[in-house]
């Protein structure tokens, strides 16, 4: 079953489902290109400023998104993503870092951690992995950018092990969820990226063996020199590995390259396009 449900069509906004209807504290899901200000190439709710929008069609969809969860823009939270593997941890001070401009953001990091009530992390995508965490014991939230760089320098483990060492968390109690991105049938690599894949491949094997036949890459059937990659596999692997339960982990269908009439996607639209947004943010009483 799909678990990132479209629950809105403007701003067009897939909500994690599982967790909507199990965890009231929390609200976490991905934005869809539909429902915004933008005009085109960044039709229409782009959320990032990198990519050469207009600033105030990118604000005030921020802002429609922010009101839409039941935040302000003053709560959005965000980091400057360069495809490694920083993690931030966000607190009471940091609420609103990178809201208004990039340059208040946090720098050169691809994942933010709070157990802060009412702020909302957010980052961008438009093909690359959006990995959400949650342990509702600890009421501690993450999220992850994972391209293909952040996904081989195990941006999904080193997150699990950010939550023990800052907030307590158990493997065994925290909740993951990998959102909508480019996928195997359209993920098309060179050998360069394969040799940092095949690096990892001897111990993430061993996870795959829990019912999903799930396969980390195949052959390109147009180019022998390449493969398809699974991004979204390997970072399911890399949880796993961290300790998270494999029962514990969401995994969209979703596919960007497949669906640009729902989500911006970096190669179908030759790197001219805006960005999706992932946010999770937990809720004050």
């Amino acid at each position: 079953m799909e678990p990132f449900v479209q629950k809105e069509e403007t701003p067009a906004l897939f909500h994690i489902e599982p967790w909507r209807l199990e965890h009231n504290r929390i609200t976490a899901g991905f934005t869809g290109r539909q429902g915004g200000f933008g005009k085109a190439p960044y039709d229409s709710f782009n959320c990032a400023f990198h990519v050469g929008d207009e600033p105030e069609d990118v604000l005030n969809n921020r802002r429609r998104l922010a009101e839409r969860l039941g935040f302000t823009l003053e709560a959005w939270t965000c980091g400057e993503q360069t495809h490694g593997k920083e993690i931030a941890i966000v607190t009471e001070r940091d609420r609103g870092r990178g809201s208004l401009d990039r340059t208040s953001a946090f720098q050169s990091t691809d994942g933010l951690l709070t157990n802060v009530p009412d702020v909302l992390l957010t980052s961008f995508y438009a093909d690359c992995v959006p990995l959400y965490f949650y342990d509702p014991v600890k009421r501690a939230a993450g999220l992850a950018h994972a391209g293909w760089k952040g996904t081989v320098a195990e941006i999904a483990g080193a997150m699990a092990r950010k939550m023990q060492e800052v907030y307590g968390s158990r493997p065994k109690d925290i909740l993951a969820a990998i959102g909508p991105s480019i996928g195997e049938c359209c993920y098309e690599v060179d050998d360069y990226v394969m040799d940092h894949v095949r690096r990892l491949e001897d111990t993430l094997g061993a996870q795959a063996f829990d019912g999903t036949g799930q396969v980390l890459y195949t052959k390109s059937e147009t180019d022998d020199s390449k493969s398809m990659l699974n991004l979204k596999e390997m970072n399911r692997r890399i949880m796993i590995k961290a300790g998270i339960l494999p029962t514990h982990i969401e995994c969209t269908t979703w596919c960007t390259s497949c669906n640009p009439d729902l989500f911006f996607s970096y190669r179908k639209e030759n790197g001219i396009t805006g960005r999706m947004t992932s946010w999770i943010g937990i809720k004050g009483s």
